[in-house]
């Protein structure tokens, strides 16, 4: 990990930059200073007084376009340059014109993420496509200083991080368009992009020998016939939208072959939980669901799973890769469906709690262990399988009732909901850490070994 040090700023008319004492300086050798696009020719020495912080002159900060206020930072040298930051740049959606809630609702979320700065010496900030100045390289960024919103205009960005919101908003053409320009252009690298498709996703992974074992059965909805087969192997099955999200328009089909009886739980649009039952698969199809939205749908084996109170249990696990670009699991908390709920979506009725609220301490750990295995050969699996630069999944995973895990979603983006939960705060504050650390990796790996890059 980059070390971090307090910034010193003193004015002065001429660039000038001050290295920690502690740090060995040929300062003969050094020219330059860049943040994120923009480099200034500047006098770099340790520093004077031999302390150990970075001291910039206001000079220097007025050429980088330089946070005024930034407390601390960390730092790379290369060749005849010192490059200062990284200077992350997360790419979203959804701006309003409240100082106060600048990206809507999810304005807590990002004024969290930035706020583990100073603890890793990286330089965050949010930005939108309307925020880009192309003419002269540069960009309205949104920081969070001491609880406070603020826009300042900084370089373009060392490494961009992408939390669109949702697919919508991903497929715009001037998505595309911003995001090919930053990485063919500018060489800027991009990670997290795009949401997986569901069925693509196991498509890539179902030939991999180390994690087909953790997928369910996952086909493309063709026929009747296809789930008449399933649901007599595997008694339930579930229809998923291939791009859902939050368990949306997720469907139970079960039947019972003693009354010849087909049953579909679902929610509908207005939130409210149903239970039809039907003589036929046919009948309960053609009621349920349109033409053109069973071309759009999945069909998944059903897994008996664990239960408490008779509501099934499944688990959230996130993964991140870390500093050294290495996969972690960062948070693992259970899900307990609501009565009569087709998830275990919070929204639904769902409820988040830690392993040890729902099992003994021997399970727990084996249950934990079990998940985390999983986890890990899932990610770099899926890492391995999909394009872009991957640095976080969200897993939603099961345990039947032989307490086998099995893959039910993995998500690029995954929610944050789970960290509500009072016993996953460490675990909320790890997954932010993590996030950018990964970004200060990817920019140093950018920068020090570019041909290593491609993927």
């Amino acid at each position: 990990m980059l070390k971090t040090y307090k910034i010193e700023r003193f004015l002065d008319d001429e660039c000038l930059l001050y290295l920690p004492s502690s740090v060995p300086l040929n300062a003969d050798s050094l020219h330059q200073v860049s943040l994120g696009s923009k480099y200034a020719t500047a006098s770099c020495n340790s520093h004077p007084n031999g302390r150990n912080v970075i001291g910039i002159s206001s000079k220097l900060c007025e050429e980088l376009h330089f946070p005024s206020k930034l407390e601390t930072i960390s730092f790379i040298i290369n060749d005849d340059r010192v490059y200062l930051g990284p200077l992350i740049g997360i790419f979203t959606a959804g701006f309003t014109s409240f100082r106060l809630n600048p990206i809507g609702e999810r304005s807590s979320f990002f004024s969290k993420l930035l706020s583990v700065q100073s603890a890793l010496g990286v330089i965050p900030f949010v930005f939108g496509e309307k925020h880009i100045d192309w003419e002269n390289g540069l960009i309205r960024g949104l920081f969070y200083f001491k609880n406070n919103w603020e826009t300042v205009t900084v370089p373009f960005p060392s490494v961009i991080y992408d939390r669109l919101p949702n697919r919508r908003s991903e497929k715009k053409k001037t998505y595309n368009e911003i995001k090919e320009k930053l990485q063919t252009q500018y060489g800027i690298p991009w990670y997290n992009p795009g949401f997986f498709n569901k069925m693509d996703l196991f498509e890539r992974l179902e030939f991999d020998e180390k994690v087909n074992r953790y997928l369910p059965e996952t086909n493309s909805f063709q026929s009747f016939e296809e789930i008449e087969r399933m649901l007599a192997s595997y008694g339930h099955v579930f229809l998923k939208p291939k791009n859902g999200s939050l368990g949306n328009g997720i469907h139970k089909i079960t039947y019972n072959p003693n009354l010849g009886e087909y049953y579909c739980r679902f929610t509908d649009r207005d939130e409210k939980k149903r239970l039809w039952k039907f003589s036929t698969l046919e009948q309960l199809i053609n009621k349920v669901f349109r033409k053109k939205q069973l071309e759009k749908m999945l069909v998944q084996q059903g897994i008996p799973l664990l239960h408490k109170d008779h509501r099934p249990i499944d688990f959230r696990v996130h993964t991140n890769k870390d500093e050294n670009g290495s996969w972690q699991v960062s948070a693992i908390a259970a899900k307990v469906a609501g009565a009569g709920s087709v998830t275990t979506h919070v929204r639904s009725g769902g409820e988040v709690k830690s392993l040890n609220e729902l099992f003994s301490l021997e399970e727990s750990k084996i249950y934990e262990e079990r998940l985390k295995s999983a986890a890990l050969t899932l990610s770099t699996a899926i890492d391995q399988n999909i394009d872009g630069f991957i640095g976080e999944i969200g897993f939603d995973l099961g345990i039947d009732q032989n307490e086998k895990v099995w893959m039910f979603e993995a998500n690029s983006k995954p929610g944050r909901s789970i960290f509500a939960h009072p016993q996953l705060k460490q675990s909320d504050l790890l997954t932010r850490k993590l996030a950018l650390s990964f970004g200060a990796y990817l920019s140093q790996k950018a920068l020090l070994h570019p041909g290593e890059m491609v993927k």
